[in-house]
């Protein structure tokens, strides 16, 4: 038996190394203690990060990226939405100033027009402006014949999704359809992708009593939820099942997902630890190339969040996001390419360690 456990250890690490170069970073940069961007590029190339999610379209860091092969993720931050949705010219000259401008020294590949904007809630005053945003950035992009290239989207968060148990019947609020519903059909037309922040973290603090931490650590050894002859032994595939139910159970069409967010803090709340982040970040990389049970053996691409602590964010959990330190310095022993440098019986042993706690 023990035998048996180590081999599949092995075969874990194994999918861990083909599929770790899908994985990006987004880079946040709400800290007054970080470097400066031509560096932090620096430190994705340096480490093989392939992709990057970039919140604002912030000249420096953009300037950084020539010639850097890095694929972008860009933002159009929440506070350009109304300029963007209300005036298409406005649109065309973000896109100019923002994309053209670095094209094709930068590798754009997505924009992402407003984050986790709900139509129900302290954001809901933006809502009305981000289908017409993302059509102006879509015609503008298209314009130059690059919507094939650059695809416009927008990034929402789990709390739209008002049925989430079981997975497969994961539907959306009745009250953001209204909403979300014509984003989709947009996102089907122009074939472009849904943008998703998904954090099991959240999930596990807001209900640990249901949710146990191996559960959400991706270190469970058993299943722990079937649901129509589907096994689920983590948190996240539940989550990301449930979301592309949801997709699914709207009817409009079929939408992609790009998870572009994920992570867990090191420090700052409860369940918020050094061995907790590097255990689910570590196993995440190495999950997301299998796809989930709804979706099995289809890649999910993936950003991890975020590359450093940011320590002008809030509340204090917010502050502790970073696989990186500002001083450069990673916080964690695991690779983002194609190398494995953390030790073998090290995280096997770690593994056993936490079934223990079960």
């Amino acid at each position: 038996m023990a035998a048996l456990m180590l081999l599949l250890g092995l075969m874990v690490v194994n999918i861990g190394i083909t599929g770790a170069e899908s994985v990006g970073v987004c880079y946040g940069m709400m800290g007054n203690n970080l470097p400066p961007a031509s560096e932090v590029i620096g430190l994705y190339k340096a480490n093989n990060i392939q992709s990057l999610r970039l919140y604002d379209p912030n000249q420096a860091a953009l300037e950084a990226l020539r010639g850097s092969n890095i694929e972008v993720m860009l933002g159009v931050p929440n506070s350009d939405l109304q300029s963007l949705a209300t005036n298409p010219g406005n649109a065309h000259s973000w896109v100019q100033r923002n994309v053209l401008n670095f094209w094709p020294s930068v590798k754009f590949k997505y924009i992402a027009v407003g984050n986790e904007v709900n139509p129900v809630g302290g954001s809901s005053w933006l809502a009305q402006y981000v289908l017409p945003a993302i059509q102006n950035v879509y015609q503008a992009i298209r314009a130059q014949g690059l919507h094939d290239k650059i695809k416009v989207s927008t990034a929402v968060d789990t709390t739209l999704i008002g049925v989430s148990y079981p997975p497969s019947k994961g539907s959306f609020r009745n009250d953001v359809r209204q909403y979300l519903d014509p984003i989709i059909g947009y996102l089907v037309y122009a074939n472009a992708p849904l943008f998703a922040n998904v954090y099991p973290y959240f999930s596990y603090k807001g209900n640990p009593r249901d949710i146990s931490l191996p559960y959400a650590l991706f270190t469970s050894q058993s299943v722990q939820m079937w649901d129509n002859g589907r096994g689920y032994q983590n948190l996240f595939d539940a989550m990301m099942d449930s979301l592309y139910a949801a997709l699914d159970s709207t009817r409009i069409g079929h939408v992609e997902v790009v998870l572009s967010e994920s992570g867990w803090p090191s420090d700052g709340d409860f369940g918020a630890s050094y061995d907790n982040a590097r255990t689910y970040l570590s196993n995440l990389i190495r999950h997301v190339p299998g796809g989930t049970p709804m979706r099995s053996g289809k890649a999910i691409e993936t950003y991890l969040f975020a590359m450093f602590d940011e320590n002008q964010k809030n509340p204090e959990l917010e502050k502790h996001f970073g696989v990186f330190y500002p001083n450069k310095q990673k916080k964690y022993n695991f690779n983002f390419g194609g190398e494995r440098d953390w030790n073998i019986a090290d995280e096997y042993n770690g593994t056993l360690a936490l079934k223990s706690d079960m």
